[in-house]
């Protein structure tokens, strides 16, 4: 099988199910931003030196990829992608407490970077925040998008953090405190 198909070449994308759309649409630029945080989580999972946090993300990485496939099929689709529901941010949610267990409590806002891993999470959940952003958009427009998507990037981001947090703590970086200039 090629890798090109030649079909896109017009401005034009497929969903699953076979609808054609164009590239430029805000539900093929919603996806594109999961895969573009999956990426970035990539470039995370590659500096992180946590086996925990190596876990983790690669399980993030599968999860975003069916998040995806939700935003890429439209209900009534014959071929449904399986979908992000509840027990998916759940399991964020359990996540996050129990690394919150293992950091010191936060007092202030801190500025991203630290470790390698650190700042390549930082850069990650920014990524996921636009996407996060997309999704409210998205829902405002379209009403086949599966509102549990929007709570699972939400907590997506959550997490993201404080695996940051988690990484410069566990790797003894000091995590930099953000000093208001007056």
């Amino acid at each position: 099988m090629k890798i090109y198909t030649r079909r896109g070449d017009t401005g034009n994308t497929s969903l699953f199910g076979g609808e054609q759309v164009r590239k430029d649409s805000l539900r093929v630029t919603t996806y594109g931003s999961l895969d573009e945080l999956n990426a970035a989580l990539a470039i995370a999972q590659s500096f992180c030196g946590n086996d925990k946090t190596q876990k983790i993300l690669s399980g993030l990485q599968n999860e975003l990829f069916r998040a995806g496939a939700d935003l890429a099929t439209k209900s009534g689709t014959k071929h449904r992608a399986e979908r992000i529901d509840a027990d998916d941010w759940r399991k964020l949610e359990t996540q996050i407490d129990q690394i919150e267990e293992e950091l010191p409590p936060l007092k202030d806002f801190i500025l991203p970077g630290g470790l390698s891993g650190a700042a390549a999470l930082h850069l990650a959940r920014a990524v996921c925040r636009r996407a996060e952003r997309e999704i409210v958009s998205l829902l405002r427009i379209e009403k086949d998008v599966n509102p549990e998507l929007l709570i699972y990037v939400n907590r997506l981001s959550d997490l993201l953090f404080v695996l940051a947090r988690y990484e410069n703590i566990s790797g003894g970086e000091r995590e930099m405190i953000w000093k208001k200039e007056r």
